[in-house]
């Protein structure tokens, strides 16, 4: 159902957002320099490059199981002493103990076994190094997602087998906790990252979910030409614009901290 295969069409539908919550991350987290960090799930690079901006780190390796997002990252992400290589988040490629920090963005709740890829993390981080994972509120508060699953459940029968906020019951606080404490992490903490997403227009929000890239664009490009006009004209009624057609909506993630 999920469909992560270009790194430019991942920054058109969700660049602009994983930036705002990879510095609200970042900031949470309030880390000292020169550590050594791996990024799970790192995409197109997004969370990567801000770890070199914020924190100036002596290491970044980034790991994605899609060779098209790390292409791209290596090509538009590539900074000294950054890495970029495909791999398995359930069996990353990297010796105990190569990590001070270990973080996934927007990515764990993709991965099969979730428990398996925190251990994992765990096993290359350092013995009191930092584990740490955020991820979209699909059931409530990611609006702009939200927004869109309720549209389509009104139009088409079979969204609701695509709607992230039934798939993803992990990505709520007493989950999150849960799977941290269950993969022996120590001292978890759980922690709401709020950004506000800001569309210049309807097309401005409308044309990101035509890429085809990520489980709701996944999901409408499966559908007929019919279907996808009654999810439009549904949202274009539903969503609330301001007086030039800006529409403005609240985002929520979970960020999850445990020590190893």
């Amino acid at each position: 159902m999920d469909k992560w295969t270009s790194g430019a069409a991942y920054e058109q539908w969700m660049g602009r957002w994983s930036r705002l919550l990879a510095h609200e991350f970042l900031n949470w987290l309030n880390l000292p320099p020169n550590l050594r960090w791996l990024d799970v799930c790192c995409g197109s690079g997004v969370l990567t490059e801000a770890i070199v901006d914020r924190f100036a780190p002596a290491r970044v390796a980034g790991v994605d199981a899609s060779s098209q997002q790390i292409s791209f990252a290596l090509t538009h992400r590539a900074r000294p002493a950054v890495s970029f290589e495909t791999g398995d988040a359930t069996a990353l490629p990297f010796a105990e103990a190569s990590f001070d920090v270990a973080v996934c963005g927007l990515g764990l709740n993709y991965i099969l076994e979730p428990e398996c890829a925190l251990r994992e993390m765990s096993r290359v981080t350092v013995a009191e190094g930092v584990i740490a994972v955020y991820v979209w509120d699909y059931a409530q508060g990611a609006r702009f997602l939200r927004e869109f699953w309720d549209a389509a459940a009104a139009a088409d029968r079979e969204a609701l087998a695509h709607d992230q906020g039934q798939r993803f019951p992990l990505c709520n606080p007493d989950a999150l906790r849960n799977l941290f404490e269950r993969a022996g992490l120590e001292q978890v903490e759980v922690h709401a990252l709020d950004i506000a997403t800001r569309f210049a227009s309807f097309d401005d929000y409308w044309q990101p979910f035509l890429t085809g890239q990520g489980s709701a664009p996944n999901y409408l490009a499966t559908r007929d030409d019919l279907t996808q006009s009654a999810i439009r004209e549904r949202l274009r009624d539903s969503l609330p614009a301001d007086s030039e057609g800006a529409i403005e909506l609240p985002a929520r993630a979970w960020v999850v901290r445990g020590w190893r």
